[in-house]
């Protein structure tokens, strides 16, 4: 009887520079973008978008690394960090966020938990918003 092994450590996955995906990606790991990226990406993952990386459409992860241009509807579980060359516009859903000296930002944000990847976030309610 043969046993099926899956690999235990996530994938590391690279969109280069110079390269163009015009889609929808998935993926269980980590995914850095040097390139362009027209589209939606959904990772379970950390995505980092590098100083010459540019994403436009819409971005669901755990964390995420920006330093190049992005224009997306953004949700992130955990923490989202804005390096000083990123220049993000869209709408932002995060659990946290840093934004470094020189990163620009237009948008609107929401942050609080979000229960799991991929699922939509419900916003506060009045009772809810009195409590905090």
């Amino acid at each position: 009887m043969a046993k099926s092994y899956e690999s235990e450590t996530p994938s590391i996955n690279l969109l280069g520079a110079g390269t163009t995906i015009k889609g929808e990606i998935i993926s269980n790991g980590d995914f850095r973008i040097d390139g362009t990226l027209i589209g939606s990406i959904n990772s379970k993952g950390k995505i980092v978008v590098g100083a010459s990386g540019s994403v436009e459409g819409s971005i669901i992860c755990q964390n995420a690394d920006f330093s190049g241009n992005i224009k997306a509807k953004i949700e992130v579980a955990e923490l989202l960090t804005l390096k000083a060359t990123a220049k993000l516009t869209g709408d932002i859903i995060i659990g946290k966020l840093s934004i470094e000296p020189g990163a620009q930002y237009t948008g609107t944000c929401n942050m609080h938990s979000i229960p799991s990847i991929g699922q939509a976030s419900k916003p506060m309610s009045d009772e809810e918003s009195k409590k905090v």
